[in-house]
């Protein structure tokens, strides 16, 4: 299964059967023996080819994207929306997108900039400003079409660009998806636990359980991280760039990286000539912070590929660092 088909798959936060479906189709062909735990994650042993006692290591990559959830209905058949995941609302205006499970197309509106008053263009549109259009001739229709808890996803199309860019929805955190089932093609050492886990943009729910049930001696966490290399942002703050490789993080807002695997994780890169960069900042979260604390704790380790305009219907990498991500993570199984 290549990264244009995973990103293309539309499972928000809370509604993941789509990808977890593609998921177990794709590894049961492949001759493995995925099974779903109670949280909905998506679950591989694959031993390892080292003499025991081997080290069991949980690599980790959520299934689910930020999207939209169906709150309300308004009069002239329009939908009230919120998030599923954090969306800035700034970026929604005019894009189409795709409710329900029978994927009807839509487009997110609001009120025109000709018809805005200067009170309204000097603040900050919110949810309750924006509205989907699903073409429906009243409230009746629009209920019947996407009643109240509906999920509605980004119609973002995966195009390859420029010198080794792509673009497309979901590479947050499909390009870890991606990641983990190469890695599966691969002899490693140590046993390998890989993990698709679920709902992590609305709390890093599906990994706490995975990590309590499977108890690994390590964490490997493979997420898409914020980048911001933009024009005239100054380089201190740009917290990583595309093109130079995976980003390892040493903190965020929901763990600490053990100290003793970071130092190692960047050793392993060095020495492997591995394109990679520390991430520049302490911000956000991820399933690090849920697989850290799980049992009596568990040394973990963020890598990350850096995403443009990530949690938006269009984000860029560039796909050299999804690879790096990946050469990263074999070459630390193999070495630890």
């Amino acid at each position: 299964m290549d990264l244009k088909t995973l990103t293309e798959i539309n499972a928000p936060s809370g509604h993941e059967q789509p990808i977890r479906r593609a998921l177990l189709e794709e590894l049961k062909a492949k001759g493995h023996q995925p099974y779903i735990d109670r949280m909905g994650n998506v679950i591989v042993v694959k031993e390892g080819v080292g003499p025991a006692p081997r080290k069991r290591v949980m690599v980790a990559a959520h299934m689910d994207e930020v999207g939209l959830i169906v709150t309300g209905h308004a009069e002239g058949g329009f939908l009230k929306v919120t998030q599923a995941g954090g969306i800035d609302p700034r970026v929604l205006i005019s894009k189409r997108v795709l409710v329900g499970d029978d994927n009807i197309p839509g487009v997110i509106g609001a009120v025109a900039i000709h018809l805005q008053s200067a009170a309204d263009r000097a603040r900050v549109m919110g949810y309750r400003d924006i509205n989907v259009d699903i073409g429906a001739a009243d409230k009746a229709e629009a209920e019947r079409k996407a009643p109240l808890g509906t999920y509605i996803s980004f119609d973002t199309p995966y195009v390859e660009f420029g010198e080794g860019y792509a673009c497309g929805k979901a590479f947050d955190d499909r390009v870890g998806c991606w990641t983990i089932l190469r890695l599966l093609e691969e002899e490693l050492p140590c046993d390998l636990i890989a993990a698709f886990v679920s709902e992590e943009e609305v709390g890093c729910r599906g990994a706490s359980g995975a990590a309590f049930a499977q108890e690994p001696d390590i964490g490997i966490v493979l997420e898409g991280t914020t980048c911001n290399d933009l024009g005239d942002v100054p380089e201190a703050v740009q917290v990583c760039k595309t093109g130079e490789g995976v980003a390892v993080s040493f903190m965020d807002n929901s763990s600490i990286v053990n100290r003793e695997l970071f130092r190692k994780t960047l050793n392993v890169a060095e020495q492997a000539g591995i394109a990679h960069q520390v991430k520049g900042s302490v911000s956000g979260g991820n399933d690090a912070g849920s697989i850290q604390r799980a049992r009596q704790g568990i040394p973990t380790i963020v890598l990350s590929v850096p995403c443009r305009y990530i949690h938006s219907p269009s984000s860029v990498i560039k796909l050299s660092d999804a690879d790096a991500q990946f050469e990263l993570t074999k070459a630390l199984m193999a070495a630890l």
